[in-house]
């Protein structure tokens, strides 16, 4: 359940409105695409994990393979990475809840969040799953449920925004590519930022009961999972209603249900998507706390990080992550308009680096081992690996392009030059040291 989490995310629910419109269905293929290379990054990950199932988390593989420094920079970008989700999130959950209560303070929603989360976060690895497990099944029963009404409108010819539901609809309105290659290019990052999040498995694999089979069983299920959620939702969505009548506002479930009858269609949806980001943020507090962990193990965060508590959980890196979240509620308090383009352009650049690193390190694995022995062996290794990286590359170049990111990219920039300062000068203490 904790993979198919990682495969939804809000995105869906509330931008996908917004997404079709900037691309049209165009937005399929490049859902589809984007599907088979997180596959092809995901299977990297479990052949990495399942090599030697006495480390932790994919941030001790970098180590061993690509060094002390590529593990120092990667895990702090994925510490960052999931903060940034987490503040996005935790903004959006404000925005959500004045749905209901519009009077109610923006800054205050995700400061109850984070301090509920904590809480049970800070009780046991179990109770993480079990919250995990319930926002994951709420996601997928909304889907299931726009999937199955969709595919009954399709069927029996219901006429959606003045126009019969019908698979044509999916090119009777400018063709697959209605906004030409750079609609369709564009589309490439709101589809990555839906996917943030697809690699957790891999952090969580070393807290799960039995790994060799566990991990193996979600990770094969990946491609089913997005054809079902993300392709097939699409294709509901666009052929019930020409992809230019949708509203960019609105999001396409709550027009759906809408339209079938179901009045409370809006405070349905925002329930879901409410949850979806609660999700999200359950999963930041865990991944940021483990990946201090693993880098405190490593040398590469203070030592005080790898202390565990009774209950099996790292509560000092714990709090220490929920501590920095708080940041997320002042940003609220003062510019609560800004605070999610930014933070959620960031998460989008620093997964994508991740994810390179990650295959590179697979690269170097997979060099230094005997065939023969290899378990859950990567599909077309090592054509799958290099065209996975040319793919996430090309997707950094796009966005580049994008004036949008331009703010994200330069700080992430500063980023990754500090983390670079900062490790150079642990580095000169050290010799000095000795």
């Amino acid at each position: 359940m904790i993979a198919i989490g990682g495969a939804i995310g809000t995105g869906l629910f509330l931008g996908s409105g917004t997404a079709i419109r900037e691309s049209g269905p165009s937005i399929i293929l490049a859902y589809a695409i984007s599907g088979m290379f997180c596959f092809f990054l995901m299977r990297a990950i479990g052949e990495l994990l399942l090599s030697d199932i006495r480390l932790h988390s994919f941030i001790d593989f970098i180590k061993r393979y690509m060094g002390d420094k590529f593990e120092f920079v990667t895990g702090w970008t994925y510490w960052l990475c999931w903060i940034n989700i987490a503040m996005a999130d935790l903004t959006a959950s404000g925005i959500y809840v004045k749905f209901w209560f519009p009077n109610f303070p923006q800054w205050a929603t995700p400061l109850i969040i984070i301090i509920a989360l904590l809480i049970t976060n800070t009780a046991s690895v179990k109770i993480f799953g079990e919250m995990e497990s319930w926002f994951s099944f709420i996601k997928v029963i909304a889907i299931l449920a726009l999937i199955g009404i969709g595919g009954y409108l399709i069927i029996t010819g219901y006429s959606g925004g003045g126009t019969k539901a019908s698979l044509n609809n999916l090119i009777a309105f400018g063709g697959l590519f209605p906004k030409e290659i750079h609609g369709f290019l564009i589309s490439f990052q709101m589809v990555l930022f839906a996917f943030a999040g697809i690699e957790m498995v891999g952090i969580t694999a070393g807290e799960t009961e039995d790994p060799k089979h566990n991990l193996p069983k979600a990770i094969n299920s990946l491609p089913i999972r997005i054809a079902l959620f993300y392709v097939g939702s699409m294709i509901v969505i666009m052929s019930i209603y020409p992809w230019n009548a949708l509203s960019s506002s609105q999001s396409p479930f709550v027009t759906v249900f809408n339209d079938v009858g179901i009045q409370q269609a809006a405070g349905i949806i925002n329930f879901v998507v409410l949850t979806a980001a609660l999700s999200a943020c359950n999963s930041a507090i865990f991944s940021t706390s483990r990946t201090m962990f693993a880098l405190a193990k490593g040398g590469n965060a203070p030592k005080i990080f790898k202390r565990i508590g009774h209950n099996q959980v790292p509560n000092i890196a714990l709090n220490f992550s929920s501590l920095v979240l708080l940041i997320v509620v002042v940003l609220n308090y003062f510019v609560p308009n800004d605070v999610f383009g930014l933070i959620s352009g960031m998460a989008t650049i620093n997964f994508v680096f991740v994810w390179i690193v990650l295959i590179v390190c697979h690269i170097l694995y997979r060099r230094s081992q005997n065939i023969e022995n290899l378990i859950f062996k990567m599909p077309g290794y090592p054509v799958s690996d290099y065209m996975t990286i040319l793919f996430f590359a090309a997707v950094l170049v796009v966005l580049m392009l994008d004036k949008s990111m331009l703010l994200s990219l330069i700080i992430s920039a500063i980023w990754f030059t500090l983390l670079l300062v900062v490790y150079k000068f642990r580095n000169v203490k050290k010799e000095v040291k000795l």
